[in-house]
């Protein structure tokens, strides 16, 4: 949002504060309107959609692999609260909405081999054309397809990007990146990875997000969902070594704990579509997003609350 206020927009945030906290937005608290309520709640939607000319949709009920895995019915919650928020814009004339869906849309069989992922993967046209990624995938995919059913019966602009392994500043403990930094800036050792380490993710710096929402706001009118993500595969050890590089430690022990859930084998994104409609393409390094982010938390964890309150902190947004 701070570069929305900064392109001279008018901003208002809607949050029910169950991951992220008022704090985050102190920089451009002077500059915005924050509402705090729940959005699968009809009247709070509607007052948070009017007079408003374009909606970006994040909201959702979500965590890390070990969240989705471990809660289903939490996740489904999010086909009713995509609908509400749909209809409640559709009612307000909103001219504009951006969905922020998911790599985990794609079907889960094709990513046991390193073969980047494009949009054409998936297709409500075709018998057998989803296979999603647990209960978060299928809402997800159902909430780009919700959405283009607005954009047909109410004429509205809309756009929906696939996110990849988004991580950065002010994300919680429970995704994958900011868990390694938790556990290392704790001294955890034995230092435990879920799986064998050698499952890939293209992790892609929030900045590159947003501009990727951005850019799909403006571009795009009839519900084309495109990719915003790295095309580079990264394991979870060279993850990891990058954050012990940082902190200049690395544990005695790594405890690899293959019964935890890890999700699909490996995951990268075909960004040529989003090249050729937004002109978009990725601006950070794993390894610069991963230094900046590192720099964000060491500044706002205090290492004791971190080691005292880790395991809260790793399962629970």
């Amino acid at each position: 949002m701070e570069d929305l206020v900064a392109a001279g927009a008018d901003v208002r945030i809607a949050d029910d504060l169950s991951s992220g906290k008022p704090k985050n937005l102190e920089a451009v608290a002077d500059d915005i309107e924050l509402l705090e309520g729940n959005l699968k709640h009809w009247e709070f939607a509607n007052e948070a959609t009017a007079g408003v000319d374009t909606v970006f949709h994040l909201a959702a009920d979500h965590g890390g692999r070990g969240y989705i895995s471990n809660y289903p019915a939490n996740c489904a919650t999010n086909l009713a609260l995509d609908n509400i928020v749909y209809e409640t814009a559709a009612e307000n004339n909103v001219e504009r909405i951006c969905f922020a869906s998911s790599a985990c849309t794609y079907p889960t069989d094709i990513q046991q081999e390193r073969q980047r992922l494009h949009e054409d993967m998936v297709s409500f046209d075709e018998r057998g054309g989803a296979y999603a990624d647990e209960m978060y995938g299928w809402a997800k995919l159902m909430g780009e397809r919700s959405l283009q059913a607005y954009q047909e019966q109410y004429d509205i602009d809309t756009s929906a990007v696939r996110i990849f392994t988004a991580y950065g500043p002010r994300e919680n403990e429970t995704h994958a990146i900011v868990a390694f930094m938790a556990k290392a800036y704790a001294g955890q050792d034995p230092f435990e990875i879920w799986g064998d380490g050698d499952q890939t993710r293209n992790f892609t710096y929030v900045k590159d997000i947003t501009r990727a929402l951005r850019l799909a706001a403006e571009n795009i009118t009839d519900g084309t969902a495109v990719n915003a993500g790295i095309s580079r595969y990264v394991t979870m050890n060279e993850a990891v070594e990058y954050v012990f590089d940082y902190f200049d430690w690395e544990p005695d022990e790594i405890n690899y704990m293959t019964d935890k859930p890890e999700g699909v084998r490996h995951r990268a994104a075909d960004t040529t579509r989003a090249n050729e409609l937004l002109g978009w393409e990725p601006e950070y390094t794993v390894e610069e997003g991963i230094k900046n982010t590192l720099d964000w938390y060491v500044d706002a964890r205090d290492k004791e609350y971190v080691r005292e309150n880790l395991e809260t902190l790793l399962h629970e947004r």
